[in-house]
């Protein structure tokens, strides 16, 4: 499986990513361990410091309740009273990458852990103090955190992912890409069910563990 790899673009603040996490744990346990599974962050919104307009405010309100309504996933709404929301989740994505650079597989470990927060805490992961503290809570080392998260080298990495994201066109998060050498199919474009996922998976010849 040298030259296969699947790919994962997603956003940690992307309300349809958080419904597709179950899929996404059922995919990681049903392929070969070999297999690489490699996160791209695909970037929602820019750096911003302007609060979050209402009209913005409401759409994502309303894409929490399709979320909900269609998977099942469920949401702390405390987070509207409790935070001063902004659209801007390039923080988030960098520190996934950030938490990569310390141990490979943080990356996941970063991205849950920011769903977790926003979703589920009402913490804002808009704020660096938010993702920071997320650091030390995985034990990752918070100073070298903190330098990287706003470093010039995090910054490339993060617009090479979205490179990446453009190469294999991606526009719809979550998305699952699988290239086998030059071969590229799609087994998730958009939220997809568990059931979808794994029958993709199947019919491009990938051995299930499940």
């Amino acid at each position: 499986m040298a030259d296969e790899t699947i790919y994962y673009v997603g956003d940690p603040m992307c309300s349809w990513c958080w419904g597709f996490a179950p899929v996404l744990d059922a995919v990681k346990a049903a392929i070969p361990e070999e297999l690489p599974l490699v996160y791209v962050m695909g970037g929602l919104a820019k750096d911003s410091d302007e609060p979050m307009p209402q009209e913005t405010r409401e759409y994502i309100q309303g894409q929490w309740r399709l979320v909900t309504e269609q998977t099942g996933a469920t949401f702390n709404w405390d987070f509207w009273d409790d935070c001063q929301p902004r659209r801007s989740t390039y923080p988030a994505c960098r520190a996934a990458i950030s938490a990569g650079l310390q141990k490979e597989d943080a990356v996941a470990t970063m991205f849950e852990a920011i769903q977790r927060a926003y979703y589920q805490e009402a913490r804002n992961p808009s704020d660096l103090d938010t993702l920071t503290a997320l650091a030390g809570e995985l034990s990752l080392d918070r100073d070298c955190f903190a330098e990287d998260v706003v470093s010039d080298e995090v910054e490339q990495l993060l617009q090479d992912g979205f490179n990446v994201r453009r190469s294999l066109g991606v526009r719809e998060f979550p998305s699952l890409v699988y290239k086998n050498g030059e071969e590229q199919t799609w087994l998730v474009k958009g939220w997809a069910s568990k059931d979808t996922a794994l029958r993709m998976l199947e019919e491009v010849g990938i051995p299930l563990a499940v």
